[in-house]
């Protein structure tokens, strides 16, 4: 079941660092160094590399215990001259503070993949609310599909929006599962789709060194 969480108070952040594609591997160890420098306040859950959508990409997925935690280690970053010890590399960083759905259950490592989709929807202005209660009554119906949703989160700045990341053992399962899911009308969850404004999606694969895998 994944029921039971209301009130879980623990806060992630998706760190998008970008960089020219033979850089990606340097950039993946440097950055494995500053995560781990952090490992008592933050906790590493993934690291991925986009492989379809746009490339030379690094995602990092952290999760944080209170919201001071997450406001030290944005600052470390913002004010670094060489952020994720790879500044000398890096063509832009992104670092992105979410609160997850309160229903779903807390990330745990464990092995999803190897192919991992991150979908990212902005939502119309009030779209939030009536998002968290379709997705809630759709996660237990749809469960052959939503038992490798590793997460849904929505953004505590910029833009409305919201963030869920995926696992699959291959494209090809990913695809079947969605279509028996729209086929037996369990998803989308009611009352979503028409509060979205623009949706992307990132299929990424996992750094030796996620948890995630």
């Amino acid at each position: 079941m994944m029921h039971g969480y209301k009130g879980y108070g623990m806060l992630y952040e998706i760190s998008t660092l970008s960089c020219p594609l033979l850089s990606i591997e340097e950039v993946s160890q440097c950055s494995r160094r500053w995560v781990s420098d952090a490992q008592e306040t933050a906790t590493v859950l993934g690291s991925w590399r986009t492989e379809i959508g746009t490339l030379g990409r690094l995602m990092i997925l952290r999760r944080f215990e209170t919201a001071d935690a997450l406001a030290a280690e944005r600052r470390r970053a913002l004010l670094s001259a060489n952020p994720f010890h790879a500044g000398e590399v890096l063509t832009s960083l992104g670092m992105e503070s979410y609160a997850p759905f309160a229903f779903l259950p807390p990330v745990l490592p464990r092995a999803y993949g190897p192919v991992y989709e991150f979908r990212t929807y902005h939502l119309i202005p009030g779209g939030l609310s009536p998002t968290l209660s379709g997705w809630e009554k759709a996660i237990e119906p749809a469960k052959a599909y939503t038992e490798h949703l590793v997460i849904n989160m929505y953004a505590l700045d910029g833009p409305p929006r919201i963030t869920h990341i995926w696992g699959f053992a291959s494209l090809e399962q990913r695809a079947a599962l969605r279509a028996s899911a729209y086929g037996a009308g369990v998803w989308p969850p009611q009352g979503g789709p028409e509060h979205i404004l623009e949706a992307t999606s990132t299929i990424a694969l996992p750094q030796p060194w996620s948890p995630l895998h």
